[in-house]
């Protein structure tokens, strides 16, 4: 989501029938459904030019004009929401995030994220003026898995050197549509925001340096379980390089197909980040943490075995 721009969507066949502020909330990442119906009642998205209502049907070929607001400030409030801390001292916390959660505020989201989260639980990281203390990386909202947050200034430094040199381990899981043709490789092309669609980002020249490690972990039939190393952690890396091989991750509302032959009952991407490695600041030594599959991946997981076998029984 970037603030400040106006955006055009075309409704596809895929979204016909949704209410306008569900759509909208669909389509633009980390906005969430009650902003997108704050910005339909302040007059700031258009359907087909004209002003309606956020539970507005939208149809094929609808085009709506969504006009984001300047970024204004927000202040940071403590929630005491539940988190699900794998590790902590003094200086890190790593947190296995579930899907769902934003993980900073941002105008007109400025309650109920990680964020808020951390701050009611270490009110140290509340710096005066930053909406994103202690955050290193980040996951999307629908995106599943570990992250870790600095308490403080000397631990935040040190995180963002070991990322900025590339020495910190983040694995991921994901399924992809469509048989890999290797058991494994890197996709090295750089990710840029997409030059019409601004809510997309895409495999561009001329854009940030991306490169991301890739290895079978188990053919499913048209489908495949990857695990996928970040190198560089560019705004959805994974989904947008796998999408520029034509092997989108499975269930992805934004970069996979329009009409998807199944999601096997996943309501988000098959993402999530398993596996997480860095050196703690105070003593330099090495720590990993991993994270299971959540039930709602893990089921779906399970599905596709069942398919997959059910395949080869057949022939």
């Amino acid at each position: 989501m970037v603030h400040g721009e106006l955006l055009q969507l075309i409704v596809e066949a895929a979204d016909e029938g949704h209410r306008l502020d569900r759509y909208i909330a669909g389509k633009v990442p980390d906005l969430s459904r009650t902003y997108a119906r704050h910005l339909i009642e302040d007059a700031r998205v258009l359907l087909n030019n004209r002003q309606v209502r956020p539970a507005s049907p939208v149809r094929v070929g609808d085009v709506v004009t969504v006009q984001l607001p300047e970024p204004q400030p927000v202040g940071l409030v403590a929630e005491a929401l539940p988190l699900q801390i794998v590790y902590e001292d003094d200086d890190v916390v790593v947190i296995d995030k579930p899907a769902g959660i934003v993980v900073h505020p941002a105008p007109g989201h400025n309650r109920g994220t990680l964020v808020n989260a951390l701050i009611a639980r270490y009110p140290e990281m509340a710096i005066s003026g930053d909406l994103r203390p202690g955050i290193v990386h980040r996951l999307d909202r629908d995106t599943s898995g570990l992250l870790v947050a600095a308490r403080n200034d000397r631990a935040l430094h040190s995180l963002q050197a070991q990322q900025q040199a590339r020495r910190m381990l983040k694995i991921y899981l994901v399924v992809v549509e469509g048989r890999m043709n290797e058991s494994g490789g890197v996709i090295d092309a750089p990710i840029a925001r997409h030059p019409t669609d601004r809510v997309r980002m895409a495999v561009m020249a001329g854009g940030r340096p991306a490169r991301t490690h890739w290895r079978v972990l188990e053919e499913l039939g048209e489908y495949a379980l990857i695990e996928a190393r970040l190198e560089t952690g560019r705004t959805h890396q994974i989904r947008v390089h796998f999408a520029s091989r034509n092997r989108p991750v499975l269930a992805d509302p934004l970069y996979g197909p329009k009409r998807p032959r199944a999601t096997f009952g996943l309501t988000r991407q098959f993402l999530h980040a398993h596996r997480l490695g860095f050196a703690l600041p105070s003593s330099g030594a090495w720590v990993e943490f991993t994270s299971p599959l959540p039930d709602d991946l893990a089921a779906a997981l399970a599905r596709l075995r069942q398919r997959a076998n059910s395949a080869i029984r057949r022939t």
